[in-house]
């Protein structure tokens, strides 16, 4: 949640930590700023029919990330660094989605 507030309030300097290039556009920091805080509202939610929801889609749009993390490396859109460091972040938060599906009944 912190990340997606950091790409809501602050995507400039969100964007300036992986290395984004200078005027590239921001607004896809906020888009994904946005995603991210309602997604992490619904897992912090009390009811459990929020939390389940979004631990269903939890995988499907961390599995997305990261391909789209990787693709965009391979095709030579984002420097190795930066590559590695959002694909890492992007598995992570998959691996992590696939960790709490094993936990819904």
């Amino acid at each position: 949640m912190f990340n997606g507030a950091m790409g809501l309030v602050a995507p400039a300097m969100t964007a300036r930590r992986i290395g984004t290039p200078e005027g590239a556009p921001l607004y896809p920091w906020r888009m994904f700023g946005v995603r991210t805080v309602i997604i992490g509202a619904e897992l912090l939610s009390r009811d459990p029919r929020k939390r389940d929801l979004a631990v269903r889609l939890a995988l499907p749009i961390h599995a997305t990330d990261t391909l789209s993390a990787a693709v965009g490396g391979l095709l030579g859109e984002t420097s190795k660094r930066t590559t590695i460091m959002l694909t890492a972040i992007s598995g992570t938060n998959t691996v992590l989605a696939l960790l709490a599906r094993r936990t819904m009944s």
